[in-house]
């Protein structure tokens, strides 16, 4: 069975992608080639700061629509509660 995770990117001018995926690495990957979403082609992912994983898609496009809908102020109450660094600077370019 798949499991899905959703997931905010810090971008190079500050700004919060979110997004899911079932492999978050290969997709920040692809966001860094400019190939993931319009969004992240103009502005370049740096890091994952949150990651969460549920169970299925449904699950997690809620989840990425909720996280979607909160404040700047609530999505990074949410990253320094739960944020980690998966360990993508391998596919980052800090400019």
């Amino acid at each position: 069975m798949k499991h899905y995770s959703v997931y905010i990117l810090e971008c190079a001018d500050g700004s919060l992608y979110t997004g899911y995926a079932v492999d978050v690495a290969q997709r920040f990957a692809l966001h860094c080639s400019g190939k993931g979403a319009k969004y992240t082609r103009s502005h370049k992912p740096v890091r994952i700061v949150y990651q969460e994983e549920l169970s299925d898609k449904p699950a997690a496009m809620q989840r990425e629509w909720a996280i979607k809908h909160l404040t700047r102020k609530e999505k990074q109450e949410l990253i320094q509660r739960g944020g980690t660094d998966v360990g993508t600077a391998q596919f980052s370019k800090r400019s």
